[in-house]
């Protein structure tokens, strides 16, 4: 076994793995690097200076303290996935001997459905943007593919023009981990899309090229802030009340997919997860729904 090396290039070391052998993106790295950093922080004012396979007592404790500082279950558990990995990478490394993070149980996550829209409001939302403004029918065009093909806004934002097969009805997307995968698309994005290309694009580029398919300034792709604030606007303007956000309009993909009859394996594909464990909140959100129309409509609801 090597001798042991200090905490911070011990994360180093294995933040580097992420990135060179995983290939995850800078968002991902960011988060496992804050985490990890704090919990360094957290062992140097303990007098520690690196990891040791009797570090369970140690993480139990950190996660304590997180709790006591504020934080949600939610919020510890993707602390502890963060170290449970660096342990990992460390005992498959040879630093540690033994994992001491196998033996923490990570905090019990309530169940939180995801946020979701009725047909009915999604179709005022798509129709929100209205004229023949460029920046309307690229929004227009934005609001409804992000919907046909329960897009993340970072995948939406980050399409460049040869990602979409209008003549095909495809969308090319790179998702987490940089992995691809192809999502149909149906007639009503293929037609805001190909307005918004004939009409609108050009005239926001003003004569900078772009190879991006939806461009703010100076030919850059619109940013997920600014889409964000955008689609505030529009769902205020479609009477919206509820919180709404870009990722509403995925998990109403996901959610009207599965009451329309499609299977959980279908959605988990179309959505990019890569366990279906992920995909499988959707089927609560389904059986609400279920229960819902049983007491509306069965005369012993």
């Amino acid at each position: 076994m090597e001798p042991l090396a200090p905490c911070s290039s011990l994360v180093d070391r294995f933040l580097e793995h992420l990135l060179v052998e995983k290939g995850l993106a800078q968002a991902t790295l960011a988060a496992y690097a804050s985490d990890l950093r704090r919990y360094v922080d957290f062992l140097a004012a303990r007098g520690r200076e690196t990891f040791s396979e009797e570090d369970t007592a140690v993480l139990l404790e950190y996660l304590i303290r997180l709790r006591a500082e504020g934080l949600g279950s939610r919020s510890r558990a993707r602390h502890l996935v963060s170290l449970r990995s660096l342990y990992r990478f460390l005992l498959r490394e040879g630093v540690l001997a033994a994992d001491p993070a196998a033996r923490v149980d990570p905090p019990r996550i309530p169940l939180r459905l995801p946020d979701t829209l009725s047909l009915a409001e999604v179709e005022r939302l798509l129709n929100a943007p209205a004229g023949d403004r460029p920046a309307g029918l690229r929004d227009a065009a934005m609001l409804e593919l992000l919907y046909a093909a329960g897009l993340r806004v970072s995948e939406l934002t980050a399409l460049r023009l040869q990602d979409v097969d209008l003549a095909s009805g495809f969308v090319r997307v790179l998702g987490k981990g940089a992995k691809e995968r192809l999502v149909p698309i149906g007639n009503p994005a293929r037609e805001k899309i190909r307005l918004y290309l004939e009409q609108a694009r050009a005239r926001l580029l003003k004569g900078i090229p772009s190879p991006f398919l939806f461009v703010g300034r100076a030919g850059k792709p619109l940013s997920r802030q600014g889409f964000w604030k955008r689609l505030q606007a529009y769902a205020r303007a479609a009477g919206i009340e509820r919180r709404t956000t870009p990722h509403s309009l995925r998990h109403s993909f996901a959610t009207h997919l599965l009451e329309g009859g499609a299977d959980l394996r279908t959605v988990q594909i179309l959505l990019g997860h890569a366990d279906i464990a992920t995909t499988q909140i959707y089927t609560h959100v389904s059986r609400e729904r279920l229960k819902e129309l049983h007491r509306r409509h069965h005369p012993r609801g």
